[in-house]
């Protein structure tokens, strides 16, 4: 055994590790960009915002929120996936991106798992199903009778896959028919149906909870398997007689693939502290979204699970977005 290339080896590993350590305690030096492959408004723009606020007061740099809106969160999330992994571009990726996206699109610019370094599940939150008051359903059974009644008469919204998939869910197992109208985001979609431009929605619920409390949208469940924290005396679709159907989203944080571990660990704790602040939770638990803040591990085990779930969804149901 050469006991001088064991020295010389240890003491570059030795160089190394430091080296990492240091790169990680200077961390950030610079401004940081969340990308959100989504306009504002929405539930992952509004998180970006949340956490990256708390992220500058506690590094003293800034985080920029840079909206790269379209193609279903493929532009920004294709933007990251190609970005430089040193930790300054990061992604607010939400699981339409990262889990739906694969079983809708038959070639996609960039792989969920291959491209990402998974950093830590900010929330996650289910979907609220909401109609306009004027089509006159005040439940879901209502508005399945209604559909039933006129077949094809009734439009949906959606502002990004999961939305369009969880709605097609619906039609499959209420055995109704409506119309898939697309926009872009959930601003969107929810002045949409304020307008009367379509009857209903499923929605994430930041953008349409005060609406629904002033009365000016009526939500008659949430796609979660238990009542949602934001509004206890609104039933799940199961409960109002859809068995089994369940749909619950999440917005994490990824950065690309090969980002340093050791500042893929720093971002983790330092959210996993922040969600758990008293006024944090407060906030996001006020506009239906669970405080999370997972290991990276625990992360990627999610996106693993969910990708194999709803690939298989999409794929048994036909259902294509391009």
């Amino acid at each position: 055994m050469n006991f001088k290339a064991l020295l010389v080896g240890a003491v570059l590993l030795s160089q190394a590790a430091f080296a990492h350590s240091q790169g990680a305690d200077s961390y950030p030096s610079k401004p940081v960009r969340f990308v959100v492959g989504f306009p504002p408004g929405g539930a992952n723009d509004i998180l970006a915002r949340l956490v990256g606020a708390k992220l500058q007061d506690k590094f003293g740099q800034s985080f920029v929120i840079e909206n790269k809106p379209g193609a279903n969160a493929i532009i920004g999330t294709e933007f990251v996936a190609k970005s430089a992994p040193d930790g300054y571009t990061l992604l607010i990726g939400a699981s339409g991106a990262m889990t739906f996206n694969p079983g809708l699109y038959d070639k996609l610019p960039y792989d969920p798992v291959k491209d990402f370094a998974p950093v830590t599940m900010i929330g996650s939150f289910p979907l609220v199903l909401t109609v306009t008051p004027s089509i006159g359903a005040s439940s879901v059974k209502e508005l399945i009778a209604l559909a039933k009644a006129k077949p094809g008469s009734l439009n949906y919204g959606a502002g990004s896959t999961p939305f369009q998939l969880a709605a097609e869910l619906f039609k499959m197992q209420t055995g109704t028919d409506m119309k898939h109208v697309p926009y872009k985001g959930s601003a969107a979609t929810v002045n949409a149906l304020l307008g009367g431009e379509v009857a209903l929605t499923f929605v994430d619920s930041p953008p349409v909870v005060a609406q629904i409390k002033a009365g000016k949208l009526r939500g008659l469940a949430v796609t979660s398997p238990k009542r949602a924290a934001f509004m206890p005396e609104m039933p799940t679709v199961i409960e109002a007689g859809v068995p089994d159907f369940e749909v619950v989203l999440w917005t994490s944080l990824f950065a690309p693939a090969g980002t340093p571990v050791a500042i893929v660990r720093k971002l983790q704790g330092e959210i996993a502290k922040i969600v758990q602040l008293p006024e944090m939770r407060e906030r996001m638990t006020a506009i239906g979204i669970d405080p999370i803040g997972s290991t990276p591990e625990e992360l990627a085990s999610q996106l693993q699970s969910d990708l194999a779930r709803w690939t298989k969804v999409a794929r048994t149901a036909g259902i294509k977005a391009n």
